[in-house]
This record gives C-alpha cells, structure tokens and sequence, in this order.
C-alpha cells in the first residue's frame, strides 16, 4: 500500500520594508533578512531558559500559517508595504504551547530561503483588500465625513439601526462583524484581519488630516465603521453571501435616506 508523502512545512516571517526583524531592531541587535537570502543566520542574543523571553529579543519567531505572520511582529501600528519571507528553522526548535499555538515555531538559527509576495499575509483575497484600503476607502472617506456633518444626529440612528438591526436583505453590522472576526480565527487569519482594519483605519486618518478640517469624534468614527467594514469584506468576500457582505459594506446606510410622508 502506497503511503501518501507529507508535504514539507513553509514557515514564514514578516518584516518592514527595509527587511530587518523589527524585534531585533528594538532590542538593539538588528537582524536583516533582505541581505542575507540563502543564506544562515545565528540568533544574536539567544535565550538559555527555552523557549521563553529573557530579552526582548530571545528567537527567531515563524509561522506556518501564513494568515498569522503579522502577529507577534513588533511592527506596530499596521502599515503598508511590508515583507514577507520564508525561512527554515535550523538545530533545536520549540514552541509556548503546541496546543495553543499549533502553527508558531521558535527556534535559535534560520536560513532565509526567499521573499514572497507580501499580500499573502493579509489572506488570499489580499491583493483585494489593498485596492479597497488604497484606492476605495481613501475616494469614499470624504462623502463619509460629509454624510456625517451634514446631518450627525440622522446619521447617528441609522448607524444605530445598521449595527443592531437585520433588514431583508442583510444582516446587523455588529453581527456580521462578529461573523468575520470567528471566520478569521478558525481560518488562521486572525493576524490579517487585525492588520486589515489597522490599515483601513489609518488610511482615514490620512484622509481625513488632508481635509484640514476640525473633524469631530463622530466622523472619525463613522469613517473608521465603514472603512473597517468594507475592508474586511474584501478579506472574505468569497466565502460570505450577499447578507453578510452587505451588512459589512454597510449597504443599509448608503442608501438615500426616505422622504418623509
């Protein structure tokens, strides 16, 4: 009886764009994977109680599932581009918890094999999620603002009546977004997701500081909602149906308020 061969195991690490291990940057011995493809590096600084911290920096910290590689990165707040890399762990490995943490590897020495594409962290709709966080949120967060500050106290029931309410056609935002956030978990894209909603948020920031306005906490809030939401419908959009991707794009509250009898 034929055996089927087991797949050999990818493991990754994410970087900022200049390709050194924020970690390692912190703690004052900054490692460099972009200068160093093919070939193997030593932990600068390893930890002698395995596998636990003793510096800020105690391993080299790897993922096999790639939708978590911006977890436990020390690149903080979520920023684009970043990099991505697969790396084989070399000597000893280890881990906190296999239980807990089945998809982490921590290990003392690693060869850099290459870069990969980036968005892949982000989930394979990552390329998606880019365009609506670079090209679709930056266009739509200017009429969100508007909508707002035209009429905040409308827009604060109907915002109300999305995040709560069911109509026919979609789902509560609340329960979708709580829908979005169990998918991404049991999919091993809690890392991404995380990381989408960051990016969407501080591309409204950006928006928003360019307008030189004085804008006010409930526009901020609206925009991040609605930037949050359309964001991590891109992240899921092939496996929601129109109830739940609606609900998230917050379709309920693009359309024209009805004219009173």
């Amino acid at each position: 009886m034929s055996r089927t061969r087991k797949q050999p195991v990818t493991w990754y690490i994410a970087t900022p764009a200049d390709g050194i291990i924020e970690m390692s940057r912190q703690a004052g011995t900054p490692v460099n994977l972009a200068a160093n493809v093919g070939k193997v590096i030593d932990h600068p600084n390893p930890c002698h109680n395995k596998w636990y911290d003793e510096s800020s920096f105690s391993y080299f910290r790897m993922v096999k599932r790639v939708g978590e590689a911006l977890e436990d990165t020390g690149i903080w707040p979520a920023t684009w581009p970043v990099r991505l890399w697969i790396v084989e762990p070399l000597g000893e490995t280890g881990n906190w918890s296999q239980r807990h943490y089945p998809y982490r590897l921590l290990a003392h020495q690693i060869r850099v094999l290459k870069e990969v594409d980036a968005h892949m962290a982000l989930g394979p709709c990552g390329r998606d999620v880019l365009n609506v966080v670079q090209q679709e949120i930056p266009e739509r967060t200017a009429r969100w603002a508007a909508d707002w500050t035209a009429d905040p106290d409308g827009m604060s029931r109907r915002l109300w009546t999305w995040e709560t309410c069911a109509s026919l056609t979609s789902g509560s935002g609340q329960w979708a977004q709580s829908v979005a956030g169990s998918v991404s978990h049991s999919r091993r894209e809690a890392a991404a997701q995380t990381w989408i909603e960051g990016l969407a948020r501080s591309t409204v920031d950006q928006v928003l500081a360019h307008t030189g306005l004085d804008v006010s906490h409930g526009v901020r809030h609206y925009a991040y909602t609605r930037a949050v939401g359309l964001a991590v419908a891109a992240q899921h959009q092939h496996r929601f149906d129109p109830y739940v991707l609606d609900a998230l794009r917050g379709v309920d509250l693009d359309a024209p308020v009805p004219a009173a009898a």
